[in-house]
Parts: C-alpha cells; sequence; structure tokens
C-alpha cells in the first residue's frame, strides 16, 4: 500500500524559472488566482466588454441609413438572412465588398484626376512629416493587396476634393461622387454598410454562446449553422430581439448624429476592455514567452 508523501512547508522549494517573463507572469497569474477581490473585479470587466459588443451589434445595423423607412427595411432584410449562417452568405458578401472596394479606389482616382494639383502642392508640403509612418505602414500591410490599396485611393481622393470643397466637409465621401454614378454608390454602400452589421451580430452570437457556457446567461438555443465550422451559430431569440432594439433606436433616434456618438461610446468601451485584457493575458502565452526570449537572446 502506497502512502502520500507529506513534505512540510518549509522544505518546499520554488524552481527557478528560465525567464524574468515567465516569472512575471506567473507572479500575475498567482495574484488573479488567489484575490476573490481580483476575479470578481476581472469578470465585472468580461462583462461590460460583452455588453459593449452587444450594443455595438445594435448600434451599427442603426447607422446604415439615414431615411427611417429604409433603415427600417434594412434591418429586417439584414435580420432575416441570418438564420443562413456564414458559409451561405458568403457567396454574396464577397462580390458585394469587392463592389465596394472597386468603388472606393474608382471615385478616389476619379477625384485625384481632377483636383490632382493642388492635392500634389499640399501633400508635397507634409510628406516629411508623414514619409516614417506611411513607410511603416506599408511595411506591415504589404500582404494586403486590395483593401489597403483601395482604401488609400479613397481617402487620398476625398482629400483632393476638400482641397477646393471646404464646405462639403460633413460629407465628404457622398459629395465626391460624379453625379452619374451616386445612386449605383449609394445602394453598394448601404450594402457595406448591412455586411458590417452583419458582422457584429455573428460575433454578439459567439459573445453570448461563450457566456452561456460560463453560466452568465440563460441558456437560449443555438442553431448551428455550418456542418464544417464550429463558430458559426444562429441565435433566433436574441436575432430577432436585436432587430426589434434595432428598430426602436432608429425610430426613436431621429439624428443621425446621436446614433454615432452611441455607435463611438460602444466602439470605446469595447476596444479599452479589450486593451486591458490583452494586457493581462498577454504575458501568460507561450508563444509571447518563446519570442520575448528570442528577443532578448538577439542582443
Amino acid at each position: 500500500m502506497l502512502l502520500p508523501l507529506i513534505i512540510p512547508g518549509s522544505l518546499l522549494i520554488r524552481l527557478a524559472v528560465p525567464c524574468p517573463e515567465l516569472e512575471r507572469s506567473l507572479n500575475l497569474k498567482e495574484k488573479l488566482e488567489n484575490s476573490l477581490i481580483l476575479k470578481k473585479l476581472l469578470l465585472v470587466l468580461v462583462l461590460a466588454g460583452t455588453a459593449m459588443v452587444i450594443a455595438d451589434g445594435v448600434v451599427t445595423p442603426a447607422m446604415s441609413d439615414q431615411v427611417v423607412m429604409i433603415s427600417v427595411a434594412f434591418l429586417v432584410i439584414l435580420f432575416s438572412l441570418q438564420k443562413y449562417g456564414t458559409s451561405k452568405m458568403g457567396l454574396v458578401v464577397g462580390p458585394a465588398l469587392l463592389i465596394w472596394f472597386c468603388c472606393l479606389a474608382g471615385i478616389g482616382i476619379h477625384n485625384l484626376l481632377k483636383y490632382l494639383f493642388s492635392f500634389c502642392m499640399h501633400f508635397c508640403s507634409n510628406f516629411c512629416n508623414v514619409d516614417l509612418f506611411i513607410r511603416c505602414c506599408f511595411l506591415q500591410l504589404t500582404f494586403v493587396c486590395l483593401v489597403l490599396p483601395c482604401l488609400m485611393l479613397g481617402y487620398m481622393g476625398q482629400a483632393a476634393y476638400l482641397m477646393e470643397n471646404h464646405a462639403d466637409a460633413s460629407q465628404a465621401f457622398y459629395s465626391s461622387i460624379p453625379g452619374a454614378a451616386f445612386w449605383p454608390v449609394l445602394f453598394v454602400a448601404n450594402v457595406a454598410a448591412l455586411i458590417a452589421s452583419r458582422t457584429m451580430t455573428t460575433a454578439t452570437f459567439s459573445c453570448i454562446k461563450q457566456s452561456t457556457a460560463l453560466g452568465c446567461f440563460p441558456r437560449l438555443k443555438i442553431i448551428h449553422t455550418s456542418r464544417k465550422f464550429m463558430g458559426q451559430i444562429y441565435i433566433p431569440v436574441l436575432n430577432w430581439f436585436l432587430l426589434a432594439v434595432c428598430l426602436v433606436v432608429v425610430c426613436s433616434i431621429s439624428s443621425i448624429n446621436e446614433i454615432g456618438n452611441a455607435y463611438g461610446m460602444a466602439e470605446l468601451g469595447v476596444m479599452m476592455t479589450t486593451t486591458i485584457l490583452v494586457t493581462l493575458t498577454h504575458p501568460l502565452n507561450p508563444l509571447y514567452l518563446k519570442q520575448s526570449k528570442a528577443w532578448r537572446e538577439s542582443f
């Protein structure tokens, strides 16, 4: 019969860790696990971040259009298509986003060619201040072969347009669209807004699923929309609840600026919570420890 080996507390020896980063990570982990107050604060922070994501999922679809009836129609269409899942909707989302980015690039090129002289004079006078920033962005985002060029052309085109049309600063994008292309671009822009809104709704489904698994939310019916990917889910009750809240927001708040302010507050809350949680958990990541050790040994 084997008896357990009991070692007195005075004889316990803590093994030396191989690097200071691991030492700090273990100390942080130990404090979080042993302090009831810190665990409660961490739970409140996570729940607050989840609430901000849900709020973002409500406000983002409500910003699709300034006309109330058009917004209501778009919202009903958006939430009615959620049940088909990401895999099936990807057949529509991909081409729509491609057309949207091509529209951005085309409008940007048009404005650059039309207002090229004024833009070049202003850009050259400030090039020395942003050269380092641009080079860093290109080095980090060279893998992007579509989104980055289209966005840069679009923003540069708007900047070129505003060089000679200062009064249109509040609606720079739509004011810079050529007259013949205004309505097609407006339609594509609303479709792109719906796609972005659907992404936030899908993220809300994922957050609620994780909250339910942790016992922080009541159990709801969850439908898996894909046989290959576990993360593609649809929650009917939550979907129609978000639709009802979005309709209330659109119909009760008449100013798009107020909805934009609410959107900014939700985004700020999500980013702040994410930054704090990543700061706490990143040192506990083994990949981070490995990279940190390799970086230190390179000197």
